[in-house]
């Protein structure tokens, strides 16, 4: 298994190559963020190790552009924060794991291993069809460069789409996606919302986004939404 450690304590990052090698990992190493950078982009890995607190550029930049680059290597953050904050921070920008420094050396291999068996599955911050971008970590949602205002329930109801995009989902399987158990809304709720959604995302913009398919349910389209006359 080949894996990229992004650390600037030489120390430490020697320290886990060795490790690594013992082991039986493969192991490259970067001291620096932009270095880092390119290394993941231009090799690929089965994990990387990636420090927050990086000289050039930080841990959390570093992620996001490999995600917004479509870089699915699994990742695992280091850090010597601690605080929920910073670990939402790295997760929220397309990071798969995260320990904070002193941490076990046991534990860190058993999760690089387990993210290594997980694979590079695409895992996108931000959930895109055409231009239609909602970004989960900012609760925010634009079309081409407009920003869309959405409701909290709107919100979830386009995510659960998109995250299920160019396939049939019925109301029953956005009702079980979207509310409590406790709620259990009438299925003609669902239309309300989608129609709401496509007032808001699809009508100023003359698209077709979001199609029913009669007798089964919606289909949110992933490919370049067709204009409407």
């Amino acid at each position: 298994m080949r894996v990229l450690v992004v650390e600037d304590d030489r120390r430490l990052a020697g320290l886990l190559v060795r490790g690594l090698v013992a082991e039986g990992f493969v192991v490259d190493v970067e001291h620096d963020g932009r270095d880092g950078l390119w290394r993941a982009s231009e090799h690929a890995y089965d994990v990387i190790v990636l420090d927050v607190m990086l000289p050039g550029m930080n841990g959390y930049r570093v992620c996001a552009h490999l995600r917004a680059a479509e870089v699915w290597t699994p990742i695992l953050m280091l850090t010597a924060k601690d605080g929920e904050l910073d670990e939402a921070e790295g997760l929220d920008t397309g990071a798969d794991d995260y320990l904070t420094k002193p941490f076990s050396y046991v534990v860190l291999v058993a999760r690089l291993r387990a993210l290594a068996r997980r694979g590079s599955t695409p895992r996108p911050a931000v959930l895109r069809a055409g231009d239609l971008a909602l970004d989960p970590a900012t609760r925010s949602c634009r079309r081409g460069g407009t920003p869309i205002p959405l409701t909290v329930k709107e919100f979830a109801v386009l995510e659960f789409l998109l995250r299920h995009r160019d396939r049939v989902v019925t109301k029953a399987e956005i009702i079980a996606g979207v509310w409590d158990e406790a709620r259990d809304p009438e299925p003609n709720l669902v239309e309300v919302y989608v129609s709401a959604l496509r007032r808001k995302i699809d009508t100023p913009f003359r698209r077709r986004t979001i199609t029913t398919v009669r007798g089964l349910g919606y289909r949110l389209d992933s490919r370049e939404s067709a204009r409407t006359e």
